[in-house]
């Protein structure tokens, strides 16, 4: 390991696509769109990300004496907690109450996608190569986040939306480990929508019917979209619905028009895009959409947006089209992002998410180590109450 040589990009295409995704395990049947360097180029590309928007590349490569990429790490320095869904607002506030400065902080994370994946990327290893070496790898990707961390005196570093091995791992490691919760739909090997539903209580059954029945009554044209289908124009339409909700939430537009033509040409056919149209106009216009990302075997809902009110709409574009499409593609879940307890009724369980934090001041350290052993616990009570309120026959 000592021969290894750890490198800082200031962008990720100044690492080879192909050497990225490598690590990635862009190949691999659990491969995660968000990690690729597709996605992440789309976002620094379009100048979503960038160190003006407060999120300056700092991505990590290490390798091997051959001067072979072996592993990387998504990596940033923040000037702001915005797009991380990861809440630290409060840290922040406290840290700043007793007169230290918490910007900038490292965050190793894809940024405005609160979605699981691996942040330690390591490439296949050869037969001869034990899981310490890999182990050690990743062990090497942050050392060298808490030396970038000193060289630029920040505050903390924060590692959100982990696997549960790297969780476990890292923590076992000296990072402290805090846990949220997302709600996702797991696919218990139904061979059709008919089928979920029959695993349902009646009443919840019923209402989800109901619902569909509504979705469908609006005199528009529900239809799928992917692959060469995502035209210059049709991006173009769904970035307007994307600023729809913007407006309607108060939030800010992280993603641009051209983040959204790059994930077209970029990802193809692993953007997934479930839309409605009305066919009243002289030309068919789309009035609303739900935009997903496919994995090896996950469906990732991500952004939503309509021009006008149509009830039951949402619930039909953002989860029952994705629960259709996941049955039919035999994919294992549909992650369906941050927030919601409506989700519950509709078959989206709460399910845990992990993160990882290292925090540069001693004291601090210790009050939130004593905030976490309190927050966590009650995140698994949450979680098993709400368990409790779901749809499917006990």
């Amino acid at each position: 390991m000592s021969q290894l040589r750890v490198e800082v990009h200031p962008g990720i295409n100044t690492i080879p696509p192909e050497a990225w995704d490598r690590c990635a395990r862009n190949d691999a049947p659990d491969n995660n769109p968000f990690i690729s360097h597709a996605f992440l180029s789309a976002l620094e590309e379009s100048g979503s990300v960038c160190a003006e928007t407060g999120w300056q590349p700092q991505h990590l490569t290490i390798m091997d004496n051959d001067g072979v990429i072996i592993a990387c790490a998504p990596l940033y320095l923040k000037s702001h907690s915005y797009g991380e869904y990861v809440f630290d607002w409060s840290w922040a506030n406290a840290y700043e109450r007793a007169g230290r400065t918490y910007y900038p902080k490292l965050q190793s994370a894809v940024p405005f996608s609160p979605v699981t994946g691996k942040r330690l990327l390591v490439a296949p290893t050869s037969p001869e190569a034990s899981p310490e070496e890999t182990k050690e790898l990743r062990l090497a990707l942050i050392n060298a986040m808490l030396q970038i961390l000193q060289q630029y005196e920040a505050s903390s570093l924060h590692l959100t939306f982990t696997t549960e091995q790297e969780w476990h791992e890292l923590k076992a490691a000296g990072l402290l480990a805090r846990t949220g919760m997302q709600y996702h739909w797991e696919n218990n090997d139904y061979q059709s929508f008919d089928d979920f539903l029959a695993a349902l209580s009646s009443r919840k059954r019923k209402a989800i019917k109901k619902e569909r029945r509504d979705a469908h009554s609006h005199g528009l044209e529900i239809k799928t979209l992917t692959g060469d289908d995502l035209t210059p124009e049709i991006c173009d339409q769904f970035y307007q619905l994307y600023l729809s909700t913007v407006d309607k939430k108060y939030a800010h537009d992280y993603l641009n028009r051209d983040f959204f033509q790059l994930l077209g040409s970029k990802l193809g056919k692993k953007v997934i895009l479930s839309t409605a149209w009305d066919h009243s106009y002289a030309s068919p216009v789309m009035v609303a959409g739900a935009l997903n990302l496919v994995g090896g075997d996950t469906l990732y809902g991500r952004n939503w947006g309509s021009h006008g009110h149509y009830p039951n709409l949402h619930f039909e574009l953002c989860y029952y089209q994705a629960i259709d499409y996941a049955i039919t593609h035999k994919l294992k879940r549909v992650e369906a992002g941050a927030q919601g307890e409506h989700k519950i009724q509709r078959g989206y369980l709460p399910t845990k998410t992990y993160s990882l934090h290292g925090i540069s001041d001693p004291n601090f350290r210790d009050a939130i180590a004593r905030f976490l052993q309190s927050e966590n616990p009650a995140v698994d009570r949450e979680i098993d109450m709400l368990r409790e309120l779901g749809p499917f026959k006990k």
